[in-house]
């Protein structure tokens, strides 16, 4: 794509999002300048002025931002006035994508408690752009150069995941995470899905999910030429995929894909929402209050956050 437009949604003021958006901007100074006039921020100019102030770093004058409030901020001290900011820089950033002025966005993180203090009743960034777009099939992925996990579930209690996984679900998730490994251009690329239960079920003896349900979708993949394989027991086949075996696993609820994911790309790994008609990536870390203000975030996640969006303008 020769002109592109990448939004970063500053996330909540009171957290780690100015500190790592202005480390990434300084990264990116340093390493591919020429896209820093392709990045409009929204958010607040006042909250990244003083975050570049109190890091010694600056701020190329090549990004446009787009300020939407002026808030006296507390590192670490998030209240109701923050909240309501986050939720309108994304909001912001939505409304530019419906109009095609941005190609894509990269959001920093917000805080779901403060999404639903302030009454909005979604889980995070990944169903509020689903129900924006109107988009019903999505998939919440995570992308690492040594590892990409797609998720069945998403955010929902551990004793309700056997009851929201069926096979046409498992086949959509199989269907876009086939087409995100296309488009990144992986050749003849293999995909593997976890069993639910201990040892795929061991042939239904520790549950028969795997009989009814998963091995179902992966016949049906197969006749539609997506390369599913599988059920594999979840605690083999991580290692597998490590090794190369496959490019993508399909994990059937959060924990089983995001603690191998994250054990080996906790540092730079990528979450993108698939299905939706913009390009959408973000870090794989939280608001982290905790270390806010303190100059020790790393922007590692957010960089290759960027990367990725970059990337997948590109092809």
């Amino acid at each position: 794509m020769e002109f592109f437009k990448i939004a970063i949604s500053m996330g909540c003021p009171a957290g780690i999002g100015p500190e790592i958006i202005v480390k990434a901007l300084d990264y990116f100074k340093k390493e591919n300048s020429s896209i820093l006039k392709n990045i409009v921020i929204i958010g607040d100019k006042k909250v990244l002025l003083n975050t570049s102030r109190n890091l010694r770093i600056s701020i190329p004058k090549e990004v446009e931002i787009d300020s939407l409030s002026h808030l006296d901020i507390i590192p670490g001290k998030p209240n109701l006035e923050s909240y309501k900011a986050m939720a309108d820089y994304f909001k912001k950033s939505i409304e530019l994508a419906k109009k095609r002025e941005i190609q894509a966005i990269v959001t920093a993180p917000i805080s779901k408690e403060g999404l639903n203090k302030i009454g909005i009743n979604y889980s995070g960034h990944t169903d509020w752009l689903a129900k924006e777009f109107n988009v019903d099939k999505y998939v919440m992925t995570f992308y690492g150069e040594k590892m990409i996990v797609s998720l069945v579930t998403i955010h929902i209690p551990l004793k309700e995941v056997p009851k929201n996984i069926n096979t046409q679900k498992i086949v959509n998730t199989a269907k876009l995470s086939y087409e995100f490994l296309k488009r990144l251009k992986i050749e003849n690329p293999r995909m593997a899905i976890c069993g639910l239960n201990p040892h795929a079920g061991e042939g239904g003896i520790l549950g028969d999910e795997e009989k009814i349900i998963i091995e179902k979708a992966v016949e049906k993949c197969k006749k539609e030429g997506i390369p599913l394989y599988g059920p594999y027991p979840s605690d083999s086949l991580f290692y597998w995929a490590y090794k190369g075996e496959f490019n993508l696993i399909i994990a059937l609820y959060h924990d089983q894909g995001l603690i191998p994911f994250k054990l080996i790309h906790f540092e730079d790994g990528v979450n993108i929402t698939l299905g939706l008609p913009i390009i959408r990536t973000s870090p794989c870390h939280g608001t982290a209050y905790n270390i806010a203000g303190k100059g020790i975030a790393n922007p590692k996640s957010f960089i290759s956050a960027i990367n990725l969006s970059l990337k997948l303008l590109s092809n």
